[in-house]
């Protein structure tokens, strides 16, 4: 009882308007407090599981979403990715109680201090495709289409590192979102936006091969 009431910083007439006032019955707002104090312990321990199980459930999904990438099933791609948004909303919902109990129970946390930045992949970053037309003047088509067909091994070893490139950026922005716990609110927002716009890169880039390569 005395750790419980000694996490709560508060003074008895505190106390009083947050559970109720007793006026003289001490020994009621004594007891009233500390009941008041193991439930809201009891909910910073919900919400941290909840943190804790998303954590998990990110990582397991940043595995899952390598294996899925791998074999370009953008459809499970995108279900993984929808699964992870709900957890995500789950997560948030339940920080607006977290941070209020820690406020309460004196245990404020300084978000801005070590905020995390997600870092952007867009087309510029991917490697670039070869392109007979763009080495020079040619007599005719048949030269141009002969050095196309020269650069063809190197086309399609170019449309692989692209590919790549994109999946490996979508695992690495739900795994550092996943570290998090989504708990991060706005991290966690930036990251899976992230991953939807790297998802659409990727599907980009089997489009691009198809177009190429076949």
């Amino acid at each position: 009882m005395e750790a419980l009431l000694a996490a709560v910083p508060m003074s008895a007439a505190e106390l009083g308007a947050a559970v109720g006032r007793f006026e003289s019955d001490m020994a009621g707002l004594l007891l009233a407090s500390v009941r008041t104090a193991e439930r809201a312990f009891a909910e910073l321990d919900t919400c941290e599981a909840m943190i804790n199980t998303a954590a998990a459930r990110g990582q397991t999904a940043a595995v899952r979403l390598r294996e899925l990438l791998a074999v370009e099933d953008a459809e499970r791609v995108n279900a993984e990715l929808g699964a992870l948004e709900e957890a995500a909303g789950d997560v948030r919902r339940a920080m607006a109680d977290f941070r209020l109990l820690s406020h309460v129970l004196g245990r404020d946390m300084n978000v801005e201090a070590g905020r995390r930045r997600v870092v952007h992949l867009t087309e510029s970053g991917l490697p670039p495709l070869p392109s007979a037309y763009r080495e020079g003047d040619f007599e005719d088509l048949i030269a141009i289409a002969d050095r196309g067909a020269q650069l063809a091994p190197e086309l399609e070893r170019a449309h692989r590192e692209r590919i790549r490139t994109a999946s490996d950026h979508v695992v690495e922005v739900v795994r550092s979102a996943a570290a998090t716990g989504f708990a991060d609110e706005r991290f966690a927002e930036d990251a899976m936006d992230e991953a939807r716009r790297a998802v659409r890169l990727w599907k980009q880039c089997l489009e691009e091969r198809r177009r190429d390569v076949g």
